[in-house]
């Protein structure tokens, strides 16, 4: 099961429980995942569980609440204390915007209740699964919610989008949004827009996340590391930027966080 955006993912399983159901067939195009994260932490101490930010919406719901965060482009942090539960919806990047008559952009860095988006069609979803004991009950309710909502034709914007940020997943060290709007035939301008629309944020913050969501894989797998090599094997100029941006999104130099890993 992936990981991928957890800090420090040995937590997982001790800490709290992470299960991740993939999507029915008819939703993939649009949702990457659901997840369910449980704690029961009882006596011991309360746990910090810190997320790095992706490019996509979630849909979440939780004992009493029922929310759209969009894209937040901090880490998320959580703590956990006692017992609790939360399950979500993780939609691919563009894969929301089909269901809002606005920029997904202006999701960005704000939560929503649900009401706020889809007024009493929301309230009603999230009466819906507040009543529903069991996950199943809860993401078939959302299944049913989104298949009213789709349109059933093809939107060339979002398989375009969503070409773009596979190839950014997939990209080498050193890749520039230039050369994928090239390949796409597109202007960075035009690029920047789309996304705007559609993924709610940047193409450049796309890139430089997935860029460092790799750094922290590579960083959770290995050892000893030497840094500057590190750095140039990402593609960044010098360590020193590397590690400006890293502790811009992770709140601490990748050494740091090597050795609380190591700890």
């Amino acid at each position: 099961m992936s990981t991928r955006g957890i800090l420090r993912p040995g937590a997982v399983g001790r800490a709290f429980s992470l299960e991740r159901r993939p999507p029915p067939d008819d939703l993939k195009r649009l949702v990457e995942s659901h997840w369910i994260v449980a704690w029961e932490l009882g006596d011991r101490p309360p746990y910090t569980s810190e997320v790095l930010p992706h490019p996509s919406v979630h849909l979440v719901f939780e004992p009493g609440e029922a929310s759209v965060y969009g894209v937040q482009r901090r880490r998320y942090v959580r703590r956990l204390a006692g017992s609790g539960w939360a399950v979500g919806t993780k939609f691919l990047p563009g894969g929301f915007a089909g269901f809002v008559d606005r920029p997904v952009s202006d999701l960005t860095d704000s939560v929503f209740e649900l009401d706020a988006l889809f007024g009493a069609d929301g309230r009603r979803l999230a009466m819906k699964c507040a009543a529903q004991p069991s996950v199943e009950a809860k993401l078939s309710a959302v299944h049913r919610f989104l298949r009213d909502r789709i349109d059933g034709g093809r939107d060339p914007r979002l398989e375009l989008v969503q070409a773009i940020t596979a190839e950014m997943r997939a990209a080498a060290p050193g890749e520039r949004v230039r050369a994928i709007a090239e390949r796409h035939r597109l202007s960075v301008r035009t690029m920047q827009r789309l996304f705007s629309d559609y993924v709610g944020v940047g193409p450049q913050w796309v890139l430089k996340r997935y860029r460092l969501h790799d750094a922290v894989e590579q960083i959770d797998r290995r050892g000893d590391v030497d840094w500057t090599r590190f750095a140039l094997d990402l593609g960044y100029y010098d360590h020193a930027h590397f590690n400006r941006d890293f502790r811009a999104l992770v709140g601490r130099t990748p050494a740091q966080y090597g050795l609380e890993l190591g700890g």
